[in-house]
């Protein structure tokens, strides 16, 4: 037990419910202090452990023993031993039991912190690469987006901190023009993205922004569902041959199942 304000609390507030009921006891009669001790202990197993409360469990059965004498003179009614029996008993167990559930919960709470430590890690070492990536859960909400991503698309901390959906990404995307797209043919290629990341389709994908760098996509399926979405800037191997890699890009979103896609982005919204 460390000592400290918390370990001679439940001591300290026994002694002085005890000093203050004595002197009122000689003028009024006072009901059973039992209640009002257990509580006491109570509230030192949770604020300072196992060895408090049972400090503070012996610290209330004496007190409560004074408190007697001082009613009855120097002799004790079997009334009152028996009240003291229950007393100890009581006290003791609220002591044990407030105790172990605080050891428990600090436990538990370290376990969580202990756990939480490596992710933590983890997603400040993703903010720190150039690489854009979003987790997905199975619903396709955002769970995790990194600072590459936000700083590509220029998505707020506001936005990106609220577990957005995947679609809401696409659109805010859309309506900031990060895409270097006709604005005709921004349709089919928010519903090719979300057609991509409802099949797991890891098809690698170049996507050109307005800003002049080009990322590559990739989504990559996960155990539990989700998805991992990657964006990989390859703006210095692809530029060289811009033009030519346009025209197929643009082709390939006019494809006949332009329609199909639309009609997913409707079920996506």
């Amino acid at each position: 037990m460390r000592f400290g304000w918390r370990a001679i609390s439940g001591p300290a507030l026994t002694a002085a419910t005890l000093l203050l009921m004595m002197p009122l006891d000689r003028v009024i009669t006072l009901p059973s202090p039992a209640p009002l001790f257990i509580c006491i202990v109570a509230l030192a197993g949770t604020m300072s452990g196992v060895a408090s409360a049972m400090i503070t469990a012996a610290a209330a059965v004496i007190g409560a023993a004074l408190l007697f004498l001082n009613q009855h003179g120097v002799a004790y009614a079997a009334a009152d031993l028996i009240r003291l029996g229950l007393l100890a008993a009581t006290a003791a167990l609220t002591a044990a039991i407030t105790g172990l559930m605080r050891e428990r919960l600090l436990g538990t709470f370290a376990a969580e912190r202990r756990s939480h430590a490596p992710a933590a890690r983890l997603s400040a070492a993703l903010d720190q690469v150039d690489i854009g990536i979003v987790l997905l859960d199975a619903e396709t909400r955002a769970e995790f987006i990194n600072r590459a991503f936000r700083d590509y698309f220029a998505v707020p901390d506001e936005i990106a901190d609220g577990k957005p959906p995947f679609i809401a990404l696409m659109y805010h995307g859309r309506d900031t023009g990060a895409f270097e797209l006709p604005e005709d043919e921004l349709g089919i290629f928010i519903a090719q993205r979300m057609e991509m990341v409802r099949t797991g389709d890891a098809t690698p994908i170049n996507i050109a922004l307005r800003t002049g760098e080009v990322l590559r996509f990739v989504c990559t399926a996960l155990p539990d569902g989700g998805r991992m979405l990657s964006y990989t800037p390859v703006t210095d191997l692809v530029r060289h041959t811009d033009a030519p890699a346009r025209a197929d890009y643009y082709r390939s979103l006019r494809d006949p199942t332009g329609r199909k896609l639309i009609r997913y982005l409707r079920v996506a919204e």
